[in-house]
């Protein structure tokens, strides 16, 4: 315990320090340290300081060094050196003050998103306010599992390290875990099928499911409220935090640097985070180095395109959870013509349905082309096999000619590997004939090619970004024109 004089000595130090930086900083990082001992000699003097964890000790000595330096020797009258140690039941002391408190679903008032209340202020009679609910899982759909998420080649990889950490939240070393991929490919799905599979094992865990822009609209709100620390508070005792399109923090430099404090906190005491992204951690702009790096500590995983039967498997499956019978020509035809994106597949499922519930008859394929006209006007496919092989020709820098060639020059076999694939994939042409467009190779050679690709994606990082690329730079690819740079 230190003496009556040093505890003056350090309130002494705190009102000062109070009065050269803002309210909220200093409730925020000097309200929770509490004195170990003050040691003095003529010379110098040594303040031993308890704070709650090894963030505070990084954020105070990077931030604050200077300010309790120069106030302790001010206060004191000699040099002093300062030394932070960790003190756990510092952080149950703070916590006590400040319960942790779900931010429930944003109403909209004059801002687009507002977080509901962070803990209560006393009544206005001076007695505490109602008890608060602990942290609900209200984000999360129930209708996210495991079970109505369809497994492919695409999403194997992605599927089974999901289910990984799901299973045993503490045991896995994936942490933090990022899935990325393309709009309406199943990311969502997939993150929300790991809380829900690990609350139904744990109830008592502590699960919060977010999105990027809710996150910073809350950060925001909190700040014009005054409670960052009831916010910091909250995200800290958290087991299971699920980030949705964390590349929303891109460019938002104050909400990056409390997500990096948050993440720095969660993962030191092993918790689990999970990220999603539309793009690799590697390619999300506008976000912090140090915080990029943290994101690739884990394990990233990615979502391709569903394949031609993973496609039918998804139609099928809905189909069966809303109680319509379709033709099975009628579904393949479906997944034929809307390759990309899944929501766009449950969209036309969607009205195909409609029709059957209204009509009360079977549909056949002219049928089907009729209801989805407009949709699959815009599904078209629209690229060649020759515009594919000149995006990845040049992706991967080296002539288009190579990729019909002999050569078995690695960095040539690659890219033939997976233009083949993405021709298969995004063009109507059979395995012949985009053999043939490839120096007159069979179809088992394009087979192969494929087959190459996926086992890959499931075992290279590496291989998956250049995918990733690949297909963007296919996106932006216009056909009868250069490859746009970028």
């Amino acid at each position: 315990m230190p003496s009556a004089t040093a505890e003056k000595t350090w309130e002494t130090c705190l009102t000062q320090i109070s009065n050269q930086i803002s309210k909220q900083s200093f409730r925020t990082w000097f309200a929770p340290i509490r004195l170990i001992n003050l040691e003095e000699n003529q010379e110098t003097a040594r303040l031993r300081l308890a704070v709650p964890n090894a963030f505070h000790t990084e954020w105070l000595e990077s931030h604050y060094a200077t300010v309790v330096r120069k106030t302790a020797a001010e206060v004191i009258g000699r040099q002093t050196n300062v030394a932070y140690e960790v003190a756990p039941d510092v952080a149950a002391e703070e916590n006590q003050d400040e319960p942790a408190v779900l931010p429930l679903e944003p109403v909209r008032q004059n801002r687009e998103y507002l977080p509901r209340a962070w803990p209560a202020a006393p009544a206005p009679s001076g007695r505490p306010a109602p008890p608060i609910a602990p942290i609900r899982n209200t984000s999360l759909k129930p209708e996210y599992t495991f079970d109505s998420f369809i497994e492919g080649h695409s999403n194997r990889f992605a599927r089974g390290g999901a289910v990984a950490i799901a299973e045993d939240p503490k045991g896995t070393g994936y942490n933090p875990f990022t899935i990325y991929g393309d709009t309406g490919l199943g990311k969502t799905h997939l993150v929300q099928a790991i809380g829900n599979y690990a609350l139904q094992k744990n109830r008592n865990l502590r699960v919060h499911y977010v999105s990027g822009e809710q996150f910073t609209s809350q950060f925001i709100h909190s700040i014009q409220e005054n409670r960052v620390h009831c916010f910091s508070n909250f995200y800290r005792q958290i087991d299971l935090l699920i980030v949705d399109d964390v590349q929303f923090l891109g460019g938002k430099e104050k909400t990056q640097e409390e997500f990096f404090h948050i993440f720095n906190e969660l993962h030191q005491r092993g918790k689990k985070i999970i990220l999603c992204a539309d793009r690799p951690p590697s390619a999300i702009t506008g976000i912090q180095e140090r915080l990029l790096s943290r994101f690739q500590w884990g394990l990233s995983a990615d979502i391709q395109p569903p394949e031609l039967e993973t496609r039918i498997a998804i139609l099928q499956h809905k189909a069966v959870k809303m109680g319509v019978s379709l033709r099975t020509e009628v579904l393949e035809f479906v997944a034929e013509r809307i390759r990309a994106n899944i929501r766009q597949l449950e969209g036309a499922l969607n009205k195909l349905c409609a029709y059957v519930a209204h009509h009360r008859q079977d549909i056949d394929v002219n049928t089907a082309k009729g209801i989805l006209r407009d949709l699959m006007e815009d599904c078209r496919v629209r690229l060649e096999i020759e515009d594919i092989q000149r995006c990845v020709a040049q992706f991967y820098g080296i002539e288009p000619d190579l990729l019909s060639a002999k050569t078995r020059k690695r960095e040539a076999v690659t890219a033939r590997h997976l233009a083949m694939y993405f021709c298969k994939e995004l063009t109507s042409h059979s395995l012949k004939s985009i053999g043939n467009r490839f120096g007159g190779r069979d179809h088992s050679t394009v087979i192969h090619a494929c087959r190459a690709v996926r086992d890959r994606m499931e075992l290279e990082d590496a291989f998956r970004d250049d995918m990733a690329g690949a297909r963007e730079r296919l996106e932006r690819y216009t056909p009868g024109r250069a490859v746009r740079q970028g």
